[in-house]
């Protein structure tokens, strides 16, 4: 994998664009996880199902789109103006509104009412000869066929449900043209709408439709900024606590220094490789452990009482320098068990991957300059590890996983059959961040 032209092509961020990138990114999720648990994007995910749902919609288009003459209550409003405004209707409302009709009506029923057929009795009464009009005129014979008439009950019946409370409410909703943008749907719609727009709902979505990449997918559980030794404790943090740890090998070159050659300067922790004599106990493969006498010194560091987790996402800002080999990764603290590389430079390349057993697996990078800080990432889930440099995938695989919490170990060493040198192993900082379910 060339790093160099990765870069040089812009397939790769620079380190300070993608530690730019990585800090936005938080800023976003920090903010994502905010407005998902907040009441307005509640009030949004409730709203969309009602405005969505067919029974809203239908309704709306209902409210905006059907005609009061279709409806049951303009049907009946146009029947009864029909009825009441013909000339018939309009007859027999004016017969009983007038008194002098009213007053025929009255003698009609009364005994006096056969002098009307009497001309002697007509002429000696005006009041007579009036009647006698008003009986023999169509005014009157309206009347009578209005008065027992189907129309007259039809127009009864609607003027007595025109009437009601309930046909008023409904009349006066149906009779209204804007009567959508004065329902409490246009309400319950402005309201969604409303939230939809809002800068936080817009930018929530807008995240999970980029599936707003890895960091929704952890959360932090451990960042070191390299500013003091808490974290950090001597040794290779054996599982085993029968076994002498912090032991170098009569292969290697150095001696490890318990901690001395480790100094954590300018937030960073350093671990130099020193030219220096030493006696120590060392593992020699025939003879087991014995003193040995080093020309250098060195040290290896872990987080074994301090952290240690199974998956999530391991980050590390590293660079290294001078002779030797340099080491920044995850172990169990069982050397049967796997050894995952984030970082090593193994005194001529650079190198990421896994050892497993007699199993290895590792990906050379050409192109990375060791006076530049890289950050090297390592993603492990259930399935599968992804190793990337900066924001670059360099390598996966989905066999060999661990299957226990693992911790960091950083170190630096001389092989014996390499030439000597002083060295040093940097790192500015390290972040994890476990799974989020």
């Amino acid at each position: 994998m060339n790093l160099f032209t990765a870069r040089l092509t812009g397939k790769m961020l620079s380190t300070e664009q993608f530690e730019k990138t990585i800090s936005d990114m938080q800023q976003r999720v920090i903010r994502w996880r905010e407005i998902k648990k907040s009441p307005e994007l509640a009030e949004y995910n409730a709203l969309k199902e009602v405005v969505e749902s067919r029974n809203f919609q239908e309704k709306k288009a209902e409210l905006k789109n059907r005609k009061y003459r279709d409806t049951d209550e303009g049907r009946k409003t146009a029947s009864y103006e029909k009825l009441s405004s013909s000339m018939r209707m309009k007859g027999y409302k004016f017969a009983l509104e007038n008194e002098t009709f009213q007053a025929f009506l009255k003698f009609r029923d009364s005994e006096d009412f056969g002098k009307i057929k009497d001309a002697k009795e007509r002429r000696k009464s005006s009041e007579l000869r009036m009647f006698n009009v008003i009986y023999r005129s169509a005014f009157y014979k309206n009347y009578q066929q209005v008065l027992n008439s189907s129309e007259l009950k039809q127009l009864q019946a609607l003027e007595a449900e025109l009437a009601t409370e309930d046909f008023k409410q409904r009349n006066a909703l149906w009779s209204d043209a804007k009567r959508w943008e004065h329902s409490e749907e246009y309400k319950t719609e402005q309201r969604y709408l409303q939230l939809a727009n809002s800068e936080d709902i817009k930018f929530y979505f807008a995240q999970r439709e980029d599936k707003i990449d890895w960091a929704e997918l952890f959360r932090p559980s451990f960042e070191d900024t390299m500013s003091s030794a808490q974290h950090w404790q001597t040794g290779y943090g054996y599982a085993n606590p029968a076994m002498k740890d912090g032991h170098s090998r009569t292969s290697e070159r150095q001696a490890y220094n318990g901690g001395k050659n480790t100094f954590f300067v300018e937030g960073r922790m350093d671990i130099e490789t020193r030219a220096e004599s030493k006696k120590a106990l060392a593992w020699d493969e025939k003879r087991g452990f014995v003193e040995h006498v080093f020309d250098y010194t060195s040290d290896v560091m872990n987080t074994r009482e301090a952290f240690a987790q199974e998956e999530g996402l391991f980050m590390a800002k590293v660079r290294s320098q001078g002779a030797g080999h340099h080491f920044f990764g995850l172990s169990t603290g069982d050397v049967k068990k796997p050894l995952v590389a984030l970082y090593h430079f193994n005194g001529t390349k650079h190198q990421l991957g896994l050892v497993n057993g007699n199993q290895t697996k590792m990906a050379d990078l050409t192109g990375v300059r060791r006076s530049m800080y890289y950050v090297y990432t390592f993603r492990w889930t259930k399935n599968e590890l992804i190793w990337y440099v900066n924001d670059m995938e360099v390598m996966r695989m989905a066999n060999s996983l661990p299957k226990e919490k693992m911790f960091l170990l950083a170190q630096s060493f001389l092989p014996m059959k390499e030439k000597g040198g002083e060295g040093k192993l940097k790192i500015q900082w390290v972040k994890v961040y476990k799974p989020a379910n």
